[in-house]
């Protein structure tokens, strides 16, 4: 971690691109670019840090269509941004390393320097992929640090001196400074090298999502970010312990990795207002879907039809975590809720929020929340919400970022021009071809 700059909190917000944004049936000449391209022209001009983009790679049956292809959507916002960092989620499952370098690598090229890759393993997809179904947790895990592996070589394999300048002026390539990778490995085999110049970050930031065992070991290891839902300070706190305890064991340094959380929170202009719209919010809630929302955060294998919406659910229904072959963080924290005693219907309401943390008030008590779990030190990164809804925008830029800047939380501007600048990561340190044969 860089200690030129005190600690501060960094901010986040989506880049759009969610079915929300689908307004074809209004206006088939619109594109979810046009609502994107304005968010990340508020989120610059609030000077938050990244816009974020999540991916689904199926339809999604309870009504969602999901998310645009991040890479190429951020691509797009790199052309009207100059500032922002641009996060594309990306699954090692589905991807090839040597393509997950290049794509990346362009990335961080085209857009100067603001390139980052939240790697996540999938949990759903399989079906579009090929035969087989979606292999196991430990298998995806295992095939993701290799994969991290080979992309962190093919992006080390330049070495500084490798691209100069002849007397012409033109650019001049020894090829002798390139190194080949030479990799055969459980999962891949890459020649290497890379086939485009060295990247401006050397590599993108890396992020990683998942809280299970297994993502919390790959988290460590390789993530400088690890995105994650930590729904109560209590559970943070445990998390950030768990994870940095096991970087230091591997020898990383202090304070990594970051910990970025979303914020699912509800504002009002006053206590009252932000409870009126809790009441309202959850007085909109349909049931009968919530409980096909409850048994996809459950895993998706129980069956809650015919179960009482105020009853508890009884141990039967709860799934043995080692079945459950994809996202267990999100199994396991619902699984708890269910175990302390939260009816089906308190289920359904937890379940808006997908096992993420919420809080409910004005600015000033959002940014109290925030500022707890921030000098409690398990709060580095922070997600906003939406600033494409003109009352969340001011709600969010001219209440709880104004206030966590007046408190000296969030810094005011842009300390640099790449992302790892802003976000006070350092360029880690290049690292040999792996060597698995």
């Amino acid at each position: 971690m860089s200690t030129e700059q005190p600690r501060t909190l960094r901010t986040v917000t989506g880049a759009g691109g969610t079915s929300e944004t689908y307004d074809l049936a209004l206006d088939p000449r619109r594109s979810t670019l046009d609502r994107a391209v304005r968010v990340a022209r508020l989120a610059e001009a609030a000077r938050i840090d990244a816009l974020f983009t999540a991916d689904l790679l199926r339809f999604d049956a309870q009504g969602g269509i999901g998310t645009q292809e991040p890479l190429v959507f951020v691509s797009a916002l790199s052309q009207v941004t100059s500032r922002i960092g641009l996060i594309a989620t990306v699954s090692s499952t589905f991807h090839h390393p040597f393509n997950l370098a290049r794509m990346f690598g362009t990335l961080d090229h085209v857009s100067k320097g603001r390139a980052a890759w939240n790697l996540v393993t999938s949990a759903v997809g399989e079906e579009n992929f090929g035969p087989g179904g979606l292999p196991d947790p430990e298998e995806r895990y295992a095939r993701a640090a290799e994969c991290l592996d080979v992309v962190n070589a093919l992006w080390d394999g330049w070495e500084p001196d490798a691209l100069g300048t002849g007397p012409d002026g033109r650019a001049v390539l020894r090829r002798d400074r390139v190194r080949p990778v030479h990799h055969r490995g459980r999962f891949f085999e890459v020649a290497g090298p890379l086939n485009i110049p060295p990247l401006p970050q050397g590599r993108p930031v890396q992020l990683q999502a998942g809280q299970s065992a297994a993502g919390r070991a790959l988290g460590a290891r390789y993530a400088e970010i690890v995105f994650t839902s930590l729904p109560t300070l209590g559970t943070a706190v445990e998390f950030t312990r768990a994870i940095r305890a096991e970087a230091r064991r591997l020898g990383r340094p202090e304070g990594l990795p970051l910990v970025f959380s979303s914020l699912h929170a509800t504002y009002g202009a006053t206590e009252a207002e932000a409870r009126r719209a809790v009441r309202e919010r959850r007085e909109a809630i349909d049931f009968e879907r919530g409980r096909a929302q409850v048994a996809d955060m459950l895993g998706g294998g129980v069956d809650l039809s015919g179960l009482p919406l105020d009853a508890r659910l009884p141990e039967s229904l709860l799934p043995d975590l080692a079945s459950v072959n994809g996202r267990r963080g999100r199994v396991e924290i619902f699984a708890g809720y269910a175990r302390a005693g939260r009816t089906l219907r308190e289920l359904v309401v937890a379940a808006q929020d997908t096992g993420h943390w919420a809080e409910a008030g004005t600015p000033e008590q959002i940014a109290d929340a925030v500022e707890e779990r921030f000098r409690a030190g398990v709060l580095d990164v922070v997600s906003l919400g939406d600033l494409g809804d003109p009352r969340q925008h001011d709600f969010i830029v001219n209440g709880v970022l104004h206030e966590l800047r007046r408190r000296g939380i969030v810094a005011p501007d842009y300390t640099g021009t790449t992302l790892r600048e802003n976000l006070g990561l350092p360029r880690p340190a290049r690292v040999a071809p792996p060597a698995r044969d």
